[in-house]
């Protein structure tokens, strides 16, 4: 009895000091994290701030976060000088509608690659992921031909033309299809007389709410920050996408921060606003990519 007892007690000294390692774990892991996120937040803080300071004040050593002395004069600055809101305008409905359209086409193109059991849909699976990583300036020039032809040079929809499939947003929705929507529940649908785009529309699309959410998140980043592709495409300055508007406060000999900070600043929030409404979506849908049943 006595060897019994000391066996259960060295246990539960044993399992109370794994307890307290593993606590202890978690906090120096915290503590990173903490660090980690204050790294990320700063430099972004330091341009918001940046975005209302004089010249004199972001030119100054140690460099103050809070401005002494706030000021809008890079803001009026910018919006009188430039058509900083037709920039904004010009990202926000080339965005809108490559989201839109990167969607549409992963949703159906994953759909069919998950559910309908044919050989060559695997084939056909494996060279969209090829192109995965195809780096874009190898196809950009063949495109800007493309483009030309079709007479949408300087347009929305020549700058479209480049954003309106993602191969990753296909093996996103199709890993989701595949691992959270069972064929049981598609049959039983078909068996009650329904129609393929019954079914699609129906019980696939709202299954699959956080999976889109996620990529609509992702496919308006894509848009939102491209640069090489509207910078060939747009040639007039009313034209130009914000990417390509912000580099023209930077010339070969200085930088105009004032002015660039505001713009920045301004540019953030449509971006922010869409990650805050879809934050949830986007946390689920990535989670669940590869989860199984």
């Amino acid at each position: 009895m006595t060897d019994i007892a000391v066996k259960a007690t060295d246990r539960t000294s044993s399992g109370g000091r794994m307890k307290a390692r593993g606590k202890l774990i978690d906090f120096a892991i915290d503590i990173f994290l903490f660090g980690f996120s204050i790294m990320m937040i700063l430099p972004l803080a330091f341009l918001i701030s940046n975005a209302f300071k004089t010249p004199q004040e972001m030119l100054a050593w140690p460099p103050r976060l809070i401005p002494s002395d706030p000021t809008l004069e890079n803001f009026r600055s910018v919006l009188a000088d430039t058509p900083l809101l037709r920039w904004i305008f010009n990202s926000i409905a080339f965005a809108s509608l490559s989201m839109v359209a990167i969607v549409m086409t992963s949703a159906i193109a994953g759909y069919v690659l998950a559910k309908f059991p044919f050989r060559s849909l695997n084939i056909i699976f494996m060279l969209i992921l090829a192109t995965a990583i195809v780096p874009f300036e190898v196809y950009m020039i063949p495109l800007y031909f493309q483009a030309q032809m079709l007479g949408v040079l300087n347009s929305l929809w020549g700058l479209l033309l480049g954003y309106l499939v993602m191969s990753f947003g296909i093996f996103l929705i199709r890993q989701n299809v595949m691992h959270s929507i069972p064929d049981e529940l598609l049959e039983a649908a078909r068996i009650d007389g329904a129609g393929e785009f019954w079914i699609f529309w129906k019980i696939v699309l709202p299954l699959l709410r956080g999976a889109l959410g996620a990529l609509a998140v992702l496919a308006f980043f894509q848009a939102w920050t491209s640069f090489a592709w509207p910078m060939i495409v747009a040639t007039t300055r009313e034209s130009y996408t914000i990417e390509v508007g912000l580099a023209l406060f930077q010339t070969g000999f200085t930088v105009d921060l004032g002015r660039l900070s505001a713009a920045s600043a301004a540019v953030l929030v449509p971006s922010i606003t869409l990650f805050v409404i879809l934050r949830r979506n986007f946390v689920q849908g990535v989670a669940s990519t590869g989860m199984k049943e």
